[in-house]
């Protein structure tokens, strides 16, 4: 069928490919090294416990058949392996059956993680990276030139990206519709980056100039990827530009540079396109097949997008197939920090010798300037930051956190920045307080050279101690 492929969307079609296998990488990569703390048979909300009261049918994973640590470790660094062979181009080399089949590899690998993945997983851009990846099952390698209908469904899922992030925001804060939230977001946002502080005493009027951008961005745009070419082109290259700039305003793990990769197969790239035959028909069936199931299973999303009671990154189904999607629908307006801190005293006492755990990304000490980790996504950080928002957030793993740094448990030090006890002589009792950060004016930059100022807000959790001996390793 000579519809069936679109051969000038070649380029395209390869670069998205390999920056979805950087993504990819990026996003094992952190599953390996943070698991053992997170979810391993020790972590804080261990993967046994959770199999052992959900059922498969609700959470599809390996790991309901068997888990333990090496094999947990052995799936992620498995992704790994695949991600790096797809980056460099390996499928290219393939029979388009095998190319599809080693596409399908990270996608299976990465669902098992996050469907055990609890709390820690419960973020937007898991399922977005889900949902992209089962798409670039079907999209075929050099044996094919790229299905029209794959290309189609790659540029639904960037409109529901964003024009329900739009939707989120225009029924969510006022501060959205009066143009005013960014006075408040590039302070109160997860984790700050090291420009962060910079957004942040821009001018209010071009505050207002980048909510209004965002808003056409989101709002309009998205419909013109559907317009023919030049247009849904130049669509594209705005969301780009618009995702570049949150990239440099603050740490969004990989959400920016997902919507960065989607936003690729609308690009009409020139090239030569090389001759390739037509399509097997087995091919095109199965590409028909799968594009029909994943436009009947976009009604909820739909209709979650298009309802007042609209909730941001969903998925209806166990494999997130087709999600719902949307970022800050609400805006904070006061920075609550968490600070934990360790003692060696045997009596805890208010003026007692209290040390800080710095973390990596999260703000701890005022005179420690953010930095770039994004697309790596660290987990407790971003959890840290929810936690202050409520303890609603904290109940599930927070206490298992205290346990650990009791314990001075070398997987949960690796997490932190640093870790103010020796390895061999832990603190007898841990504390946490909460604070409220706002960052320095350029006059108090100056002068103390801090990027925050911090005032006490209130207890967070008294000092608390381990009530049995330490486990043993």
């Amino acid at each position: 069928m000579d519809w069936f492929t679109a051969p000038g969307y070649w380029l395209s079609r390869l670069v998205f490919q390999r920056a979805l296998a950087g993504v990819y990488l990026v996003a094992f990569l952190a599953a390996a090294l943070q698991f053992r703390a997170l979810l391993g048979e020790r972590g804080m909300l261990p993967v046994p416990r959770f199999v052992a009261r959900v059922p498969f049918r609700r959470a599809p994973s390996l790991f309901h058949w068997r888990y333990s640590d090496r094999l947990f470790a052995a799936c992620a660094w498995t992704g790994c392996a695949v991600s790096a062979a797809l980056l460099a181009g390996v499928d290219g080399y393939l029979p388009l059956g095998a190319a599809m089949a080693l596409w399908l590899v990270p996608w299976a690998l990465y669902l098992s993680i996050v469907n055990v993945g609890q709390t820690w997983y419960g973020f937007g851009w898991e399922s977005l990276l889900l949902e992209t990846g089962f798409l670039a099952v079907f999209l075929g390698n050099d044996e094919v030139a790229p299905p029209v209908v794959v290309l189609f469904l790659l540029r639904w899922l960037l409109f529901r990206v964003e024009f329900g992030a739009g939707l989120i925001k225009m029924r969510g804060d006022a501060c959205w519709r009066n143009l005013t939230c960014l006075h408040h977001h590039h302070e109160t946002q997860p984790m700050p980056g090291p420009l962060s502080w910079f957004f942040h005493h821009l001018p209010g009027p071009l505050h207002k100039v980048e909510v209004a951008a965002n808003h056409v961005t989101q709002l309009v745009v998205p419909f013109l990827l559907f317009a023919p070419q030049p247009v849904a082109t130049a669509a594209a290259t705005l969301m780009v530009l618009t995702q570049l700039w949150l990239v440099l305003s603050g740490n969004f793990a990989w959400l920016n540079w997902i919507t960065i990769v989607l936003a690729v197969p609308a690009l009409r790239l020139p090239h030569d396109a090389p001759s390739v035959p037509d399509a097997p028909l087995w091919y095109e069936v199965v590409v028909l097949a799968v594009a029909a199931l994943l436009l009947f299973l976009s009604y909820h999303p739909v209709v979650n997008m298009l309802s007042r009671r609209q909730v941001m990154n969903r998925s209806f189904d166990p494999l997130h197939l087709v999600n719902t999607y949307g970022a800050f629908g609400s805006v904070n307006r006061v920075r609550h920090e968490i600070v934990v801190e360790g003692t060696l005293d045997e009596v805890p006492r208010e003026d007692g010798d209290w040390r800080a755990y710095e973390f990596r990304g999260k703000p701890g000490d005022p005179r420690r300037w953010p930095r770039q980790f994004a697309p790596y996504h660290l987990r407790l950080d971003w959890m840290m930051w929810f936690a202050a928002l409520s303890p609603g957030y904290a109940g599930t793993w927070f206490g298992a956190l205290v346990e650990r740094l009791l314990e001075n448990d070398p997987d949960t030090l690796r997490l932190l920045r640093r870790s103010p006890f020796p390895p061999d002589r832990p603190p007898r009792h841990v504390r946490a307080r909460l604070f409220r950060y706002r960052y320095t004016t350029w006059r108090e930059l100056r002068e103390t050279g801090a990027c925050w100022e911090r005032t006490y807000v209130r207890e967070y959790l008294p000092p608390t101690r381990l009530t049995a001996p330490v486990r043993e390793p």
